[in-house]
């Protein structure tokens, strides 16, 4: 009897131990209302560098859904909302949780959630459990939206 109440102990032990919350990057506990208010790692973060990831099609490629009006590139999206003066709307950790994961915010959202691995569909095995954005890709990509205040336009 001893034995099978132990067997099935550790049974349950596994179960809370393998369940998706341990393959979340980022923990429920980290988010704040509609904010991660915490930088994801201790990084120097780097805006130029966020900015090659807005544009960049190899990182999050925003730039294919939103507009800047201060950038210079050929094409600009229209799907999502215009970014233009964004850091004088929204907070670094409000701006982290959108990017990060903006189901959290707005359910059944078409914007990706670029630094996510669980509850996905449709990913190549190639890129199964790899987030879109590393943490630092997410941190400078902040940087750089932040740094967009209004009087900029």
């Amino acid at each position: 009897m001893m034995r099978r109440r132990s067997s099935t102990v550790l049974a349950c032990l596994l179960t809370v131990a393998c369940t998706p919350e341990s393959t979340r990057l980022v923990s429920p506990n980290q988010i704040e209302g509609d904010s991660i208010p915490l930088p994801l790692a201790d990084m120097v973060t780097d805006a130029g560098h966020g900015e090659a990831v807005f544009v960049s099609r190899d990182g999050g490629h925003c730039v294919l859904c939103h507009q800047v009006a201060e950038l210079d590139t050929e094409f600009q999206g229209n799907v999502g909302p215009a970014l233009t003066g964004i850091g004088s709307r929204l907070s670094p950790g409000q701006l982290r949780l959108r990017i990060v994961d903006y189901e959290q915010v707005r359910p059944g959202v078409l914007m990706p959630s670029y630094y996510r691995t669980h509850d996905l569909y449709q990913v190549s095995d190639t890129h199964e459990g790899e987030p879109i954005l590393s943490a630092k890709d997410v941190e400078d990509l902040v940087a750089y939206l932040s740094s967009l205040k209004e009087n900029d336009a």
